[in-house]
């Protein structure tokens, strides 16, 4: 596979047992990832807006 063609990754936010982490896909979209011990949830932009809303109401 191209270079060209793998999405830039970056760490958000980490802990022992956690991690947030975004990748920047070639074609422009931007998606979010949460690994929380041996689940992992994917959110597109729209998503973790709203993910981050309800996180914001809880705390």
């Amino acid at each position: 596979m191209s270079k060209d063609l793998e999405p830039i990754t970056d760490v958000i936010a980490e802990t022992d047992s956690f991690i947030a982490w975004r990748a920047s896909e070639p074609d422009g979209e931007i998606t979010y990832h949460l690994e929380l011990n041996n689940v992992t949830l994917h959110f597109f932009q729209e998503e973790w807006d709203e993910f981050l809303e309800l996180v914001r109401l809880l705390i």
